[in-house]
């Protein structure tokens, strides 16, 4: 039998001690935490006999055999190396990263692209998610190759973007006057990629501008020419859709008579929302009629076959309302109803994307977009739209009824995100810039 002493700075260590020198079937007798690391004696051909006579205590107890000690070694042998080798993974990453970094800085044709950085990134994204673990060591050393990632990102990402405004000062200036537009990232470095690369000063100025107008779309449809028909407004709370209800009926009143009007209220939740709409029928001379469900609406639609122009007035509900499955199942009573999401300007731009994304199920064929009036920066709108190819049919800019909506028209929301972005001064921070046109998304994934 083989007993020795092995001293380690921690016990990960000194496990490794034992299992590459006496091997998987060595048994451990004692552990002892010291000054100077941890002691561990260990035996190889444990016989109980032997050790009482090498003085570990002839009265004493033998030592306990650890319950599946050749599985407990073995486990902790592979934390160990998933340790090492995940540091390991992440050094070699950060080494070719710096050298990359290095090499994008100078000014020899040879330079690194931001791909190049981002590959190098991605290295380490792979190096912290190496064989997951329960064990608080291995998850120690996960959040710190995170940490590294983190700050990997973030000056990779300046590098990238300095590169591009010393090597296309142009783009990156049109990048710039996207962001302070509130042009989301992934739209304005889309919009961006269609820009001539020998492009002019002066082009620069107009030519983004011309790209964002041309694709936002829009239905066409206007107050002279609409077809009529039955439309469903949708959306959130608080975005309007009563009033804009109250708008378009009043023009059809103007066009078609307040007999060829009819409104529906499919508002069973909010209080005091069909009465709402009933004082606008009051004032305008049109019934309004109510639906709870699609038994009923299909009832009153059937009523109303002879009307020109029948308007239906839903519940505001958020994307996670479980009622919002039954609204859906309301609409879908009949194929005659065609559906219009409406969509509030001055809300922020991830909450008109979780809209679009809540409401997709519906299909709607178009939007309104309101509450122009009251959006400090239109871009985050015009992002959503755009990303989704959702095609405007009206807008909105006040209470007023029925003055205060348009017909939809891409150049006029151009024109006006640019007049917004007039009496602002600020300037968009370079450490946004670079995070969000410093190392492209693909790169990243």
């Amino acid at each position: 039998m083989k007993i020795k002493r092995f001293v380690a700075p921690d016990m990960r260590q000194a496990m490794r001690q034992v299992r590459d020198e006496q091997g998987p079937d060595a048994v451990i007798l004692s552990t002892r935490r010291m000054d100077d690391g941890i002691e561990i004696i260990a035996a190889l051909d444990y016989d109980e006999a032997l050790v009482r006579e090498a003085g570990f205590g002839i009265d004493a107890p033998a030592p306990k055999r650890e319950e599946a000690p050749i599985r407990a070694q073995r486990d902790e042998a592979e934390r160990a190396a998933r340790i090492d080798q995940a540091r390991a993974a992440t050094a070699a990453a950060v080494e070719r990263a710096a050298k990359a970094g290095f090499a994008g800085t100078g000014n020899a044709p040879q330079r690194q692209s931001s791909a190049a950085l981002a590959a190098s990134v991605a290295d380490v994204v792979r190096a912290a998610t190496v064989a997951p673990a329960n064990d608080a060591a291995v998850n120690g050393v996960r959040a710190e190759i995170n940490n590294l990632r983190e700050m990997l990102e973030v000056q990779l990402s300046t590098l990238a973007w300095n590169q591009m405004d010393r090597d296309q000062p142009l783009r990156a200036r049109v990048l710039r006057e996207m962001t302070r537009l509130g042009i989301d990232g992934d739209v304005a470095r889309s919009l961006s990629a269609e820009l001539p690369p020998g492009m002019t000063a002066e082009q620069a100025r107009y030519l983004p501008l011309g790209i964002l107008s041309r694709h936002i779309r829009t239905s066409g449809r206007n107050f002279d020419t609409v077809g009529g028909g039955v439309t469903a407004l949708v959306g959130t709370t608080g975005v309007g859709k009563t009033t804009t209800i109250a708008k378009l009926a009043a023009r059809a009143v103007l066009r078609h008579g307040a007999s060829n009007v009819a409104l529906i209220s499919a508002d069973q939740y909010r209080i005091g929302a069909g009465a709402q709409l009933e004082h606008y029928g009051r004032l305008l001379g049109v019934r309004v009629f109510n639906a709870h469900d699609a038994t009923s609406l299909r009832n009153v639609l059937l009523q109303l076959r002879g009307r020109h122009t029948v308007l239906v007035d839903t519940a505001g509900l958020a994307g996670n309302d479980p009622k919002l499955q039954q609204q859906f199942e309301t609409l879908r009573a009949t194929s005659d109803v065609r559906v219009c999401l409406v969509l509030a300007a001055n809300a922020q731009a991830q909450a008109i994307d979780n809209a679009i994304r809540a409401y997709a199920p519906l299909a709607p064929q178009s939007a309104i977009l309101t509450k122009l009036d009251e959006a400090p920066l239109i871009g985050g709108a015009l992002s959503a739209v755009i990303r989704h190819g959702m095609p405007l049919d009206y807008t909105t800019d006040g209470q007023r009824v029925p003055e205060d909506i348009a017909t939809a028209d891409a150049r006029k929301l151009v024109c006006l995100a640019a007049q917004l972005l007039k009496q602002r001064n600020d300037e968009p921070d370079d450490a946004v810039l670079a995070e969000r046109f410093g190392l492209s998304p693909p790169a990243m994934a």
